[in-house]
């Protein structure tokens, strides 16, 4: 089994990640690439292209132009803990011992509009390059387009290792996108989560995000090899519904919970 989960745009590249064990992105060479490109721009240029304020154009031309290889932990940080942000903020990832993390490097992988298929334990350094963006490139207008069936192609060398070949996808529309589901040696669940309230049940993105989290620390925690035990997930809450769900899409539903005041 198989989970993939978006990147975020919040990073933390200055707390000591909790082991000193590392991998190397499988596609670094194709990384350079990209930041080859992405150097041609200037500050206006990213700040358009990405619709960002001019201080994190700024900050980005940056980071492109201080990026270098190779990467070691002098200069790069493993992914899973320099992601930060509401999805991240439901993986307990101070807490893994050893063994959880080598269950999430072969079980999970960060979708990556730089980097393609992250493992938990790649190192990366920071980055802000959207999926969606439209950084042309040698092999096209934007991302989906470099990457074709890259990401697909590596997630395949996975799911044919694993016990069964599912992908339980946790990931934004906009990042698995980069995927071609025809292609994938497996089976395809995408999971939702909606939040509950006079008797109608819909998605609200912010719990979604940070739901999604939850449930990759679940599998993580739990070393969960079969697609079916996902059903007993039931953190913060959240229950499966059969109701809602098919062979294709399973959803978790919840109570909404009230605002803070």
């Amino acid at each position: 089994m198989l989970i993939t989960i978006s990147p975020s745009k919040g990073q933390d590249f200055d707390t000591p990640a909790p082991t000193d064990h590392f991998t190397q992105p499988d596609r670094l060479d194709e990384s350079v690439m990209l930041i080859e490109e992405a150097r041609k721009l200037n500050v206006k240029d990213v700040r358009e292209l990405m619709t960002v304020s001019e201080n994190i154009a700024k900050l980005n031309v940056d980071r492109f132009e201080t990026f270098s290889v190779p990467f070691d932990l002098n200069n790069a940080k493993q992914a899973l803990f320099a992601f930060k942000g509401d999805v991240y903020s439901g993986i307990s990832t101070v807490e893994y011992t050893q063994e959880d993390m080598d269950y999430a490097q072969d079980h999970l992988r960060m979708l990556s509009g730089l980097y393609g298929a992250l493992r938990p334990l790649d190192l990366i350094q920071p980055y802000r390059l959207e999926m969606k963006t439209k950084l042309a490139n040698p092999r096209g207008e934007n991302l989906y387009q470099f990457w074709d069936e890259r990401i697909t192609d590596s997630l395949n060398e996975v799911l044919d290792k694993q016990e069964e070949k599912t992908l339980i996808n946790l990931a934004s529309n906009e990042y698995f996108k980069a995927v071609k589901p025809k292609l994938l040696n497996g089976r395809l669940l995408n999971i939702n989560f909606k939040e509950e309230k006079d008797g109608k049940a819909k998605i609200i993105a912010i719990f979604a995000k940070r739901a999604r989290g939850m449930m990759t620390d679940y599998i993580i925690r739990n070393r969960i090899e079969k697609s079916e035990d996902i059903k007993q997930f039931d953190t913060a809450g959240y229950r499966f519904s059969e109701e809602l769900s098919d062979d294709k899409q399973w959803t978790f539903v919840r109570p909404q919970p009230e605002k803070k005041t």
